[in-house]
């Protein structure tokens, strides 16, 4: 039987993220200026089918599952890449934070836009922050860190957007807010998980302190419909 986790963009928009969906009962996908993930309940010959004929031509989606589809030739492959799914199982908390931590509001989001331009840590847009819980740490006037929340799914909540400014690597900033993040989720009677390229060691060590371990790996990737589609 299949992992809620294996598909997580589609059970996020089928469960506790459903008021956001703004596809179909078949289709489902975020707001543009949320997120670019886009959900089917099974990838196969019937589902590609209505992802074909009505995922719009106007925007570029993602997609992350366990498995790769086969996607149809009316789409390009933008960009992809593999990555590891982890979830923390034995919540181990950072418990010497030598930095202030605050919550982000609206006015903190260009500053948010800023430093995930710089780091890349997956999509952010203006309309992320609503996925709600981001935490940050400044130093003087500028946003250096931050962590948050991304999908929410029955049972399980996704931690997202983890990234600090590369002058200030090296100072736990990223365990202390993943670490702040995982607590609130795990109180709320939430499993935290979230996902990580393949080859970044650094931040897969530092989640395993953390009491992450590796479920799974996923496929990443943007998709758009080809030229001649649209």
């Amino acid at each position: 039987m299949a992992h809620l986790l294996d598909n997580p963009v589609w059970e996020a928009l089928s469960s506790v993220d459903n008021h956001y969906n703004s596809g179909n009962d078949n289709l489902k996908y975020y707001p543009e200026n949320m997120s670019p993930f886009v959900g089917l309940q099974n990838w196969d010959e019937s589902d590609l089918h209505t992802l074909i004929a009505a995922l719009p031509s106007n925007r570029s989606f993602s997609i992350m599952k366990v498995n790769q589809p086969r996607l149809p030739s009316e789409f390009q492959i933008i960009f992809s890449l593999p990555l590891f799914q982890l979830v923390c199982l034995d919540f181990k908390p950072y418990t010497n934070p030598s930095h202030t931590i605050q919550k982000l509001e609206s006015r903190d989001i260009p500053q948010m836009l800023e430093l995930t331009a710089k780091t890349k840590p997956g999509p952010f847009y203006e309309k992320t922050i609503d996925f709600g819980n981001y935490l940050g740490i400044y130093s003087g006037d500028t946003l250096i860190s931050m962590a948050g929340e991304r999908l929410h799914l029955t049972g399980y909540t996704e931690v997202s957007a983890i990234c600090t400014h590369p002058d200030h690597l090296g100072k736990n900033y990223a365990s202390g807010l993943t670490s702040m993040v995982c607590q609130t989720i795990i109180e709320n009677g939430e499993t935290p998980f979230l996902h990580v390229r393949q080859d970044n060691i650094r931040a897969i060590e530092m989640y395993k302190r953390l009491g992450f371990q590796i479920r799974a790996e996923v496929y990443f990737a943007v998709i758009k419909k080809s030229a001649d589609q649209l």
